[in-house]
């Protein structure tokens, strides 16, 4: 799912992280009117694959889990840079959480982009993205 871009030459796009997947699995209006409105303006949508691990758990109550990436269609295999990244952003913040700093690291190293989360999104400027810092 290719994104459109803006007139700086900028791709939109909007990665999932596993709250926004639950809570599409869950029908949340909120986070289906920010997935569609996206859809709408062509972003790219994708779920990084560290998401998968965090939501799938090999049972028949995952059915809507898989719906939801099945509909996504765009997961995204993780390179080696994006676990350096990550991995300088839970050193620069002291923070414990990798599968958060996997998901903007993810972001980052794509080149910017919007993260969905269960309750609202964040934003990763490209030119942010672009430094890496």
């Amino acid at each position: 799912m290719a994104g459109k871009r803006t007139k700086r030459g900028e791709t939109h796009r909007l990665i999932l992280d596993a709250g926004a997947v639950i809570a599409l699995a869950r029908n949340d209006q909120r986070a289906r009117a920010y997935l569609q409105r996206a859809v709408e303006l062509g972003a790219e949508v994708r779920i990084p694959v560290v998401v998968l691990a965090e939501t799938h758990r090999g049972r028949a109550q995952d059915a809507p889990v898989h719906r939801i990436i099945k509909a996504v269609g765009n997961t995204m295999p993780t390179p080696v840079e994006v676990g350096v990244v990550a991995g300088r952003i839970l050193g620069e913040t002291r923070r414990s959480d990798t599968v958060d700093a996997l998901v903007v690291a993810e972001a980052i190293v794509a080149g910017g982009g919007r993260i969905l989360t269960g309750e609202s999104f964040m934003q990763v400027p490209p030119s942010h993205a672009r430094t890496g810092q």
